[in-house]
């Protein structure tokens, strides 16, 4: 039971701190109708995040609610990548880590609809639709920047150097992917690597060679960012944590 409550929290922390990423966005996109979009993905990750923290605290019980799980945990406690703990950066970064994640949770998601654990099944078919779009939309930008003006290929070309050793963590799996109903990252490696090859293609933009990941942040060893992130996050539920609204 504890191997699949860190499973679970696994997957709403990833969901959770990139929503919350992303969110930073908001009023500050290059254009109003961007702006929108990823103001939207940010509400569809932490959307996906509570139905995932909901599950979480009924297999936990006694007084576990999805706001301890989200609110009252510290840094050590959180499982998620360290891909989507670090800051916001510019569009180009933010474009290619979304497409990068986006495109390991949309395989991660298509296997996980089939699930025994019918809870996660039923998550996960319903948030797979939203990471179509998200793996989409990112995609097309990811284009658009690599096959645009000089600027703009430099921009996700450096985006690309810089979140790529990152991203390998994805598919190191940790010890609670190992039990079912969990999903092995590695089987989903190589077609992530082909979808990923593909599109940088048509971006114009050369892969980098495979790197050796490692665990840290799903055995919660996070970086200095996340921190700061929880901080402002938790702020007012531990400042008043009888607060309703």
């Amino acid at each position: 039971m504890s191997q699949l409550i860190d499973y679970t929290c696994y997957l709403a922390d990833n969901a959770l701190i990139l929503g919350h990423r992303n969110s930073e966005w908001c009023g500050h996109g290059p254009v109003l109708e961007q702006d929108i979009a990823i103001t939207n993905i940010s509400l569809d990750l932490i959307g996906q995040a509570r139905n995932f923290y909901q599950y979480a605290a009924s297999l936990k019980g006694g007084d576990t609610t999805e706001d301890t799980l989200a609110y009252h945990r510290d840094a050590a406690g959180f499982r998620n990548v360290l891909l989507a703990e670090q800051p916001r950066g510019d569009w180009a970064y933010t474009i290619m880590r979304q497409y990068l994640f986006s495109s390991w949770q949309h395989l991660l998601y298509t296997s996980l609809q089939h699930s025994s654990d019918t809870q996660l099944a039923a998550i996960a078919a319903k948030a797979l639709k939203e990471v179509t779009y998200h793996q989409r939309w990112s995609a097309e930008w990811v284009v658009r920047l690599g096959d645009g003006t000089q600027l703009s290929h430099e921009k996700i070309d450096t985006a690309l150097q810089s979140i790529w050793p990152l991203a390998a963590e994805l598919f190191v799996p940790a010890a609670f992917e190992l039990t079912p109903p969990a999903i092995d990252p590695k089987t989903l490696q190589q077609q992530w690597q082909a979808q990923v090859a593909e599109v940088f293609r048509e971006a114009e933009l050369t892969m980098p060679a495979a790197v050796d990941g490692n665990g840290d942040g799903k055995n919660g060893a996070h970086t200095a960012y996340l921190e700061a992130l929880l901080q402002e996050m938790q702020y007012l539920p531990r400042t008043f944590p009888n607060a309703t609204w």
